[in-house]
């Protein structure tokens, strides 16, 4: 006798409840230092946990997790279909969000949902709003088929898009009621492609440093003090130098770079046949722009596993429209440095502040503050059970089996999780595929995707539900397109 089909409406059951989202401007707390007074994420977080609590789950539990100065997490437990089974699934995503980054596209705004033909946007629906949504109607649908899971939690946070510096502690007090976690499916990652359940092989790491140089008390005219008196944004370009070559964009530290594993290189090399130059294709470049990487393989392997600095917020320099005849008292400037998935974030934090805090140019005052360094992440190979679940899932919601990909983000929470619980088998995947404009203007969710997403992660929960250590093929029906 077949087994019953697995079926998800994410258009039905979640899009208004998402839209409802997407006006909440609950921006991480770097960038809403007084989130606890503007009460953004306070409001989001109640609002989910409200959604939450009115799905027709058996045994669902719902919370937020609250720890003073902290960012709240909603914690979502669900009993397990049969009492007597062992095990915990960790199902995760997070609620805060990006800034609007920009002006968005005519029609469009961060903070107020738009449906286009398929596709829903708003800031923070892809990253990672949709995350709650789908965890929980993967649920609802293998409970809906008469199928068994084993005991679930899902944990939403409010501080990844700051680097996720409240997890760990509430990790630490939520330790119990995790239990014995054995399979964790993190929701925030992203895909090339939009044609099936594409799971992440990596993913970098990341320090962001202030670094400031004052060279006066005050600002003072130019013709005064120029010829004299030496630039701090010079000075500063001296620091950079160090550490990245102008030239290249190389970075010049040692301890910042690391050889990727022959299968990672492998798999660049399988994308490059199959879907020619994904990086390069996907950047809104001006025309004529040259692009590092000779090839389409070699730039997959740069995004994922070369260090790589971006200047991501400057200070002391007024626009162009108001700058007047003045040398500047100083000049700050906030440095990303993306980092091979095997470099230690905190190891590569202290390379860094060596020499940038190395003997000052021109004897200026040099400060070098750091931000919550985040290590890259490697996923453990998949047992044999699950890498056959994570194809046939795929098969059932896309039509074709599963893939891997190397993410260039970070997720700190991977990493953190990994050495909390190691051993245990690891799935990540997530809606960011071309098009999405995760952390830039006009991010937008594509509906089917999020519904095969959904639909591929319920049938994981279903087969893992049913055996550990053997697959459970099910056969689900056609995803619900809106």
């Amino acid at each position: 006798m077949p087994e019953p089909a697995i079926t998800v409406d994410f258009v039905s059951d979640a899009l208004e409840a998402l839209s409802a989202y997407l006006e909440i401007p609950c921006l991480s707390p770097a960038y809403d230092a007084d989130w606890e007074s503007t009460g953004h994420l306070e409001r989001a977080v109640t609002y989910l946990a409200d959604w939450s609590r009115g799905r027709p789950i058996r045994g669902l539990s719902v919370d937020v997790h609250r720890l003073k100065g902290r960012t709240p997490i909603l914690v979502c437990e669900v009993a397990a279909s049969d009492p007597h089974s062992t095990g915990t699934v960790l199902l995760y995503g997070h609620f805060d969000k990006q800034p609007p980054l920009g002006t968005w596209s005519e029609g469009l705004d961060p903070f107020r949902p738009v449906l286009r033909g398929t596709r829903l946007y708003g800031r923070g629906g892809a990253d990672d709003g949709y995350s709650i949504f789908s965890a929980l109607l993967a649920i609802e649908a293998v409970q809906r088929a008469g199928l068994d899971h084993r005991r679930c939690v899902i944990l939403i946070e409010g501080s990844e898009e700051s680097a996720s510096p409240d997890l760990d502690a509430h990790v630490d007090t939520l330790s119990d009621r995790l239990g014995d976690v054995e399979l964790l499916i993190c929701l925030d990652s992203g895909s090339p492609t939009y044609d099936r359940l594409w799971l992440t092989q990596s993913l970098r790491g990341n320090v962001t440093v202030t670094v400031e140089v004052d060279v006066l008390e005050r600002g003072v005219h130019s013709g005064a003090a120029s010829g004299v008196v030496p630039s701090s944004f010079r000075l500063l370009r001296r620091l950079i130098e160090r550490v990245e070559d102008s030239t290249t964009g190389d970075v010049l530290v040692p301890e910042l770079h690391a050889e990727a594993p022959s299968l990672h290189r492998a798999r660049y090399e399988a994308l490059a046949a199959e879907f020619g130059d994904l990086v390069g294709e996907a950047m809104p470049s001006v025309e004529g722009l040259e692009l590092a990487g000779a090839s389409a393989s070699e730039r997959l392997l740069r995004q994922a596993w070369a260090p790589a600095m971006s200047v991501v917020g400057i200070d002391g320099i007024p626009s162009v429209a108001s700058g007047g005849n003045v040398l500047r008292p100083m000049t700050a400037v906030n440095l990303s440095f993306r980092l091979p998935p095997a470099v230690d974030g905190e190891a590569a934090a202290r390379a860094l502040a060596r020499v940038l805090q190395a003997d000052p140019p021109s004897g200026s005052r040099v400060s070098v503050r750091f931000h919550s360094p985040a290590s890259g992440w490697i996923c453990p190979e998949l047992p044999q059970w699950l890498s056959e679940a994570v194809d046939d899932a795929s098969s059932a919601a896309f039509g074709r089996p599963a893939a891997w990909t190397s993410e260039g983000g970070t997720i700190p929470f991977l990493a953190g999780l990994g050495r909390r619980f190691p051993g245990i088998a690891v799935l990540a995947t997530g809606v960011l595929g071309p098009g999405s404009n995760a952390h830039g203007i006009d991010e937008c969710l594509d509906l089917p995707t999020a519904n095969n997403v959904t639909l591929a992660v319920a049938n994981i929960l279903a087969s893992h539900g049913a055996t550990r250590g053997a697959t459970h093929a099910v056969q689900a029906s056609e995803a619900t397109s809106p």
